[in-house]
This record gives structure tokens, sequence and C-alpha cells, in this order.
């Protein structure tokens, strides 16, 4: 009696022990898939790079480079920069743009190789965040100078890759 006694007990804990690890399975089967996996589901890139540096990264740097600066003229010098909430979004979501717009250029088969190309598309991100941060610190003279990194990334990429117009 006493060995039926216990595989009674060890039957009903084996039981309880297997309900908890569908609950369990159901739980992580619900959660949300990796990031990893859904970015590699979803990556499809579809624009040229020159699709990408006539539609996003011309417009973006000449808002960038445009948004500050000293203009002089015969009635005098005039000093532009954002002064309204709104300007400064416009400058901001420019740099934005030049952040992801470096992502967008090592995508797929995009990257010409896996070296250079690389490392000026990282130079890209890089200054787009600090015109980016001097944005969202209303600071004039951090887009000013964030401008010059800007423009020097343009132009060492371009030396070595630019292919006609």
């Amino acid at each position: 009696m006493r060995i039926v006694h216990w595989l009674f007990v060890l039957s009903v804990a084996l039981f309880v022990s297997g309900i908890g690890f569908v609950i369990a399975g159901a739980r992580t089967a619900r959660q949300a898939p990796a990031a990893a996996d859904i970015a590699a589901a979803s990556l499809t890139p579809v624009a040229s790079v020159k699709q990408i540096m006539k539609g996003i990264v011309g417009p973006a740097a000449t808002v960038v480079f445009s948004s500050v600066g000293t203009t002089m003229t015969a009635k005098g010098t005039e000093e532009r920069a954002p002064h309204t909430d709104a300007e400064w979004e416009v400058v901001g979501n420019a740099a934005a743009a030049l952040i992801e717009s470096g992502n967008l250029l090592m995508m797929g088969s995009r990257a010409v190789d896996t070296s250079d190309w690389l490392k000026e598309s990282q130079a890209l991100i890089e200054t787009g965040k600090e015109a980016l941060k001097a944005t969202q610190a209303k600071n004039a003279d951090g887009v000013l100078a964030a401008g010059e990194p800007v423009n020097q990334s343009c132009d060492s990429c371009h030396r070595k890759y630019q292919r006609g117009s």
C-alpha cells in the first residue's frame, strides 16, 4: 500500500511540474520576438546610394549648414540662427536624417567595402550626432561648430567614392 501511495504522490508531482512547464512555455512564446529577428526580417534596402545622397543627405546637410551663419551685406551684418522651437526642430530633424543616412549607407549591398566605406558612414553618424546634440541644447554656436565636421565627413567620403552626379 505504501508503494502505491508514493507512486500516486510522485505522479501528482510530475503532473503539476508538467503543467508548470506548459505555462512557462506559453509565456515565452507570447513574448515579442527578439529585436535582431525583427530587424533581419524587415530590412529590405530599396533606395540607391545616389538616391539617399540626393533625397536625404543633401537636403539635410543643407538645412544644418544654412541654419546658422553670418551674412555681411552693404546694410550690415546679419546673424542667422533658429529662434523658435519649430525652427530648432527642423534643424534637429535634419541632423537626425544625417545620422540615419549613415545607417542606411551601411545596409546590404550599399556598402561598397567593409573598411573605409563603413568608417565614412560611421563618421557621418557621429558628426550628425554632434549637430543633433547642439540642436537639442538650442546652441547655435554648437550647430555652427558641428557643420565643419559634417562637411569634412562628406568631403572625405566623396574624394574616395563619388562617381559622377
